[in-house]
């Protein structure tokens, strides 16, 4: 089989039928699946996508599988599942809202195949989407994903992408990372990572099932896979070298405050007792700061050592 397209979805059973003809007139040249993630909806989508389930004649014009929540888990979740059921050669995700166009699908095979790219990411150059609350923190969040993840995508958190089928398998895809897939994919050492400007729609049908929050949960995923990608593995690196530098910072501060009252002793000046300086507690609190961060790195290599993903190494090739 060609293609498998994962459609996480949420309360989107208007759409439903017109996306499905939609793909099946774009994707006429493959043969493809349909895999259907219904995350919980509550508005008849489940009842929609078994409808269509039961109208596809054969593999040519769209199988359809579909798996459904007992509850809202979020897209990361949906996405989960998805890749776990895909079967094609090459996956898709695309949202159900009808605002990726599946025409876009045939060049971005195109880019995997003939040139080479383990993954390709749409790129939403014009977006259609309220330019206050959607725009420009969308280019203020790609904007810290590209500095800090090094990837140079302007839509890291574009719905519409394909990937081989050996990316979706060996990667993980959990709590809201869904936005940084093509990080995860880096990480795990696919790293020819394309990019393709896309045709991107207004909302047809329902709402957007996403706040202003999602940018501040964003920015603290980002971080967190930031730090697991550098330390997740050696969190002594990280943890010891702090507390080191804390515990130096605190130390100096100490020989300081007792060599410039020894010096006022011994000059006869006026001088404070070392308890009452604000130096001296901050001194204190930087040794015990530094004291504690380093029995941290301790505590995290222990967890790490107990792992049992400890030695889990992606191998590209045998011989």
């Amino acid at each position: 089989m060609d293609l498998s397209i994962v459609i996480p979805l949420y309360n989107e059973a208007e759409s439903l039928p017109e996306l499905k003809a939609w793909i099946d007139k774009a994707l006429k040249d493959f043969t493809y699946e349909l895999i259907f993630v219904d995350d919980g909806s509550t508005d008849g989508s489940w009842e929609e996508i078994s409808r269509l389930a039961s109208l596809a004649r054969n593999d040519k014009e769209g199988g359809v599988k579909a798996i459904r929540f007992r509850r809202n888990y979020g897209k990361s979740a949906a996405l989960y599942e998805g890749f776990a059921a895909a079967e094609g050669d090459i996956v898709v995700t695309m949202d159900a809202d009808l605002q990726d166009s599946p025409e876009e699908i045939p060049e971005m095979v195109r880019m995997i195949r003939e040139d080479g790219y383990d993954l390709v990411s749409g790129w939403k150059q014009h977006r259609k989407d309220n330019p206050l609350t959607k725009n420009l923190p969308s280019k203020l969040y790609n904007w810290t994903a590209r500095k800090v993840t090094g990837i140079k995508l302007h839509d890291m958190n574009c719905g519409l992408k394909a990937y081989r089928r050996e990316v979706v398998k060996n990667i993980e895809v959990y709590g809201e990372m869904h936005r940084y897939i093509p990080y995860l994919a880096k990480n795990a050492g696919f790293d020819k990572i394309g990019e393709k400007p896309v045709h991107h729609q207004k909302r047809k049908y329902g709402v957007s099932k996403f706040g202003l929050n999602r940018f501040v949960n964003g920015l603290l995923d980002l971080m967190s896979l930031w730090f697991l990608s550098r330390f997740g593995g050696k969190p002594m690196h990280f943890f010891g070298t702090s507390g080191i530098l804390m515990f130096l910072v605190g130390f100096v501060m100490t020989i300081w405050i007792i060599a410039a009252k020894l010096y006022h002793q011994a000059n006869g000046l006026k001088f404070r007792a070392a308890t009452d300086q604000p130096l001296f507690y901050l001194a204190l609190v930087a040794v015990i700061l530094g004291v504690m961060l380093f029995l941290a790195g301790f505590l995290g290599e222990m967890i790490s050592r107990s792992s049992t993903e400890r030695n889990n190494y992606q191998i590209k090739d045998r011989i």
